[in-house]
């Protein structure tokens, strides 16, 4: 917003959007981040803000960027909700040196380096930590075009000259991988070339990217939908477990001890822009269905943990599949918020085997699974169970039993709506929100009845 902002602020980022952010212990943010970032150049964004560069956003509808939020403003909004640095570096029109220049002047020590005492003038004089660098995005599109070959040379010397100088964290370097339509070789040539590599250059993760949006440009409607277009959402959604597992197929062949994780690094959904907006701008509504489509999601992550270390739902605030939307001093927790609020205990959590009925929801001549259940040991030592109803019209009831122990306590709550393309609006922000949970413990067993189109989160104790 700025510091001159009459919206309670720190040094221009809303406190309340921060709040809310807290609460949802956001473990990284991925910054500048797509297509932008294939456009950004560093030193337009530090020094004072009054005199930075002026650009043109090609990917934001051609508006004016002034660049007042840039590296500085990053990292105090990472300390303000509590987050690790993920910074995407410019390979599509950017160059070796620059990339390592930033991140020479993010990580090094003001005795060591003319870079980090420009920092220091500009208000940090302690070396930054970068937990991950993204060296380009989507090299196959935005940020290229590049094929696999082309740009495995550019990984190399982006890898190769990119040092962290900071060791109090090490980095960790992101390779770009395949888009969920398409681009499947670049696993294959980036993985192989990885196992097979000198000691110059080296890579700790291949980024992933996957949204849902049938089809190029996105038709899909943001509310107003049938329960035939749902149930295709919710299909589309679930492919994103075998999008994972044809990675991880090829990636174990070069790397089958593990060592390099998959980030799925952009996800979600993208509809069709919202009418009387400009489609730039990628506004959409954000409904039940979304946290249904959040829900199913999670659990495919902690499914594939051992390959699976992070993702980074695309975008924030505002934009596509965002968790907050405001307007002027109004803010909105969408419903995809509440249900990563409601998972928060599964991080770091150890995931625990399940058994189940997964039951069918069928639409015409589409068929899912009706329940979609993970579960896991949290940090808490509790044990925690998510169990998603996918069905927009039936209810479930479902009896939970841990296989050997006995239920003594438990307490969760459940997302739930009065229709599948409900929403929380600036005029009805709590039309949707998260309930305790109506359950009933017996002998042990655990008992939940489940709302259609519903996620619900339940703490153990044993």
């Amino acid at each position: 917003m700025g510091p001159k902002s009459k919206i309670p602020n720190t040094r221009g980022i809303r406190k309340d959007v921060v709040e809310a952010l807290q609460a949802i212990k956001v473990p990284n943010v991925r910054w500048p981040g797509g297509c932008f970032a294939d456009d950004y150049h560093w030193r337009d964004g530090i020094g004072k803000p009054s005199e930075r560069r002026l650009r043109v956003n090609t990917s934001w509808a051609g508006r004016a960027e002034p660049n007042t939020f840039g590296t500085h403003e990053y990292f105090d909004f990472l300390h303000q909700i509590g987050s690790e640095a993920f910074i995407s570096a410019n390979v599509g029109s950017g160059t070796v040196q620059e990339a390592a220049d930033w991140l020479e002047y993010l990580t090094a020590s003001t005795k060591d380096s003319s870079l980090a005492q420009e920092r220091a003038k500009n208000g940090h004089s302690e070396p930054y930590k970068v937990a991950f660098w993204g060296i380009g995005n989507e090299a196959w599109g935005c940020g290229g075009p590049m094929t696999a070959e082309e740009y495995l040379t550019e990984l190399k010397r982006f890898a190769n000259f990119s040092r962290n100088r900071n060791p109090a964290m090490p980095t960790q370097k992101v390779a770009v991988g395949p888009d969920g339509e398409g681009f499947a070789e670049y696993a294959e040539v980036v993985m192989k070339a990885w196992s097979t590599k000198v000691w110059a250059w080296d890579m700790n993760a291949l980024s992933l990217h996957r949204y849902i949006r049938n089809g190029w440009p996105p038709n899909i409607a943001a509310t107003g939908f049938n329960t035939t277009q749902y149930a295709a959402v919710i299909h589309e959604a679930l492919g994103m477990e075998d999008f994972i597992k044809a990675n991880v197929e090829v990636m174990d062949k070069y790397d089958p001890e593990r060592k390099i994780a998959i980030l799925v690094d952009e996800w979600g959904a993208w509809y069709a822009p919202t009418a009387g907006t400009d489609p730039g701008y990628l506004v959409q509504a954000n409904s039940q269905r979304d946290a249904i489509i959040s829900a199913l999601n999670f659990n495919i992550f902690i499914r594939h943990a051992e390959r699976v270390r992070g993702a980074n739902l695309a975008q924030m605030v505002n934009v596509l599949q965002a968790v907050i939307l405001t307007d002027q001093e109004k803010m909105v927790l969408t419903p995809t918020y509440h249900a990563f609020r409601m998972y928060v205990p599964f991080q770091e959590a150890q995931r625990l085997a399940v058994a189940y009925n997964q039951g069918s929801y069928q639409q015409g001549n589409i068929n899912v699974p009706q329940v979609d259940v993970v579960a896991a040991k949290g940090q808490d030592n509790r044990t925690w169970v998510a169990v998603t109803n996918v069905d927009p019209e039936r209810a479930l009831e479902v009896e939970l039993v841990l296989k050997g122990r006995t239920i003594a306590k438990v307490a969760g709550e459940t997302l739930e709506a009065s229709a599948m393309d409900a929403v929380n609006s600036f005029q009805q922000p709590n039309a949707i929100t998260p309930k305790p949970l109506n359950a009933a413990l017996a002998n042990g067993k655990l008992k939940l009845k489940l709302a259609p189109h519903s996620v619900t989160v339940v703490g153990l104790d044993i």
